[in-house]
């Protein structure tokens, strides 16, 4: 005997489970008729949803907020050490291929530390990681939607210019530098977790804009790291770059001051603030200088002797039995050394 439908409805045909079945796609309980039927799309949107927000995934937001916090710890640190707000660091494997690294022409962009612009996206994977750690309900759902593209395109970028970086340190400056390939890592393992947490329904637009942030930030790194390889065949292999400036008046005084007090810079070839801080004397002064080549592979090195003098970065000055490191003003100098003479302004 077939079973009556509910009261007020007419039995559907095929009996009690085509009811049940109508009742459910319907979205009716004990007879009551939903307002509107719920879609596929609306369905898949909701179920796609519920994913994102599923507390099993909450881990992968709280690894990348750990992740970004040790990358920002890490370009923080030495971009406080370029400062010269922070003394050496300690880097494994010898400070002197970290000094190496750091120091070069592609340790710099718009004259500040290349570190910094690392520290700025770090800071921002960090805050768009921990925003859902911390928003609930639909202000969380809603993040989630627009954040997860901005995620997605800067660890793809950090990710992509890392690897230009490693390329470069490897084949152009011959040497390693641990927290370097630890920044690399970390952006690597970053996109990793943003494409697990991002649960991305369109895979054409996740490609698609995968490789153009790809190709866009890869071809803009090796552009920039073309224009800032600047050999000089004049100078030779574990020469210093020539020094251009013309000595102003009254810095030759406190160069030959220096010298006679024994004064001593040590440098290395390889090292733009060196090269800065002789372009401070001019080409005439700095020849009167007392400098020391540290880099173990320069023209003439003494590099023993800056090991057993500690020797950290570069330039390091040491005057009356005192190192200091850093590049130093005119002013500086004479102040240091005794130097009583008048001294021009920068």
């Amino acid at each position: 005997m077939e079973a009556a439908g509910p009261p007020g409805r007419p039995r559907a045909p095929g009996g009690a489970l085509t009811a049940i079945r109508a009742d459910i796609a319907c979205g009716c309980e004990n007879g009551a008729i939903a307002p509107a039927a719920v879609t596929s799309t609306q369905l898949a949107s909701r179920l796609s949803q519920r994913r994102r927000t599923d507390p099993g995934r909450r881990w992968i937001w709280v690894v990348m907020s750990v992740l970004a916090t040790i990358g920002a710890i890490d370009t923080g640190a030495i971009t406080l050490k370029r400062w010269g707000i922070l003394g050496p660091l300690i880097c494994p494997g010898g400070a002197g291929d970290c000094d190496k690294v750091l120091n070069s022409a592609w340790g710099s962009l718009f004259g500040q530390p290349l570190s910094l612009f690392g520290f700025l996206a770090y800071a921002g994977v960090l805050v768009l990681s921990l925003l859902p750690l911390v928003l609930q309900g639909d202000a969380r759902r809603d993040l989630l939607s627009r954040s997860r593209w901005a995620l997605f395109l800067l660890t793809a970028g950090m990710a992509v210019f890392s690897l230009v970086l490693m390329a470069v340190m490897l084949f152009k400056i011959k040497a390693i530098c641990a927290f370097c390939i630890l920044s690399a890592l970390l952006s690597l393992s970053l996109l990793v977790l943003t494409l697990l947490a991002g649960d991305w329904e369109d895979k054409g637009q996740l490609i698609f804009r995968g490789l153009i942030t790809s190709l866009l930030v890869g071809l803009t790194g090796i552009a920039w790291a073309s224009a800032m390889d600047r050999p000089n065949v004049a100078t030779g292999p574990g020469m210093p770059i020539p020094v251009t400036s013309t000595t102003r008046p009254g810095v030759m005084p406190l160069a030959e001051h220096l010298t006679a007090k024994g004064a001593v810079m040590y440098s290395a070839y390889w090292c733009p603030h060196c090269h800065e801080q002789k372009e401070l004397f001019g080409k005439e002064a700095s020849a009167k200088l007392k400098i020391v080549e540290c880099a173990p592979d320069g023209r003439n090195n003494q590099a023993d002797l800056c090991r057993a003098k500690n020797i950290q970065g570069f330039p390091s000055w040491e005057i009356n039995g005192k190192l200091d490191s850093g590049v130093k003003p005119l002013q500086k100098l004479a102040e240091l050394s005794g130097y009583k003479g008048s001294v021009p302004s920068p």
